[in-house]
């Protein structure tokens, strides 16, 4: 079935949708663009430090359920991730990703299988096509409009990240 099938059959409550991705924070706010008067230098402070890895479901219902990380996403962490979204959900759940290697990892396969079992389905999108993944709106929003450009200690970055991910639907908004 097609993307806007799925939309439909969320819409309809028949199934859970849930757009999946991974995203990293660093402690040093990426710097995209900036504006400084004539004669200065921009500056930001930029120390390094362990990355926030955030493993991340936007459900059709418009929460979010996700699980930071300060590891590397590994294949066996998604199977897991996976698993505890099944117990957030209550009727059958389609889970549309990306082709990355973590997601179709061999190792993995008999744990999707117990999943596809308890009613979970893995919709892959087409290779290079993330402006279908609507997660990544998600990520685009927290990293570049809801939060502050600015130095992060690890304790602040998990924070904000959990803060803002939490109130996605209420405080934040998005729009399509």
């Amino acid at each position: 079935m097609d993307l806007a099938g799925l939309r439909a059959r969320a819409a309809a409550g028949e199934i859970e949708l849930a757009f999946l991705d991974e995203a990293g924070f660093a402690q040093a706010h990426p710097n995209r663009s900036a504006w400084t008067p004539v004669g200065e230098q921009h500056r930001i402070e930029a120390r390094r430090g362990p990355r926030l890895n955030v493993l991340a479901a936007l459900l059709s219902t418009g929460r979010t359920f996700f699980v930071p990380l300060w590891h590397s996403v590994t294949a066996a962490l998604f199977a897991a991730f996976l698993g505890l979204l099944k117990r957030e959900v209550d009727k059958p759940l389609v889970v549309v990703l990306d082709n990355a290697s973590i997601h179709r990892a061999a190792a993995i396969a008999p744990h999707l299988k117990v999943l596809a079992a308890q009613g979970v389905t893995l919709h892959f999108l087409p290779t290079y096509s993330p402006e279908l993944n609507r997660i990544e709106t998600l990520w685009r929003l927290v990293k570049h409009r809801w939060m502050q450009p600015r130095q992060r200690d690890p304790v602040e970055l998990e924070a904000e990240v959990t803060r803002i991910l939490q109130a996605v639907g209420t405080q934040y908004q998005m729009a399509f």
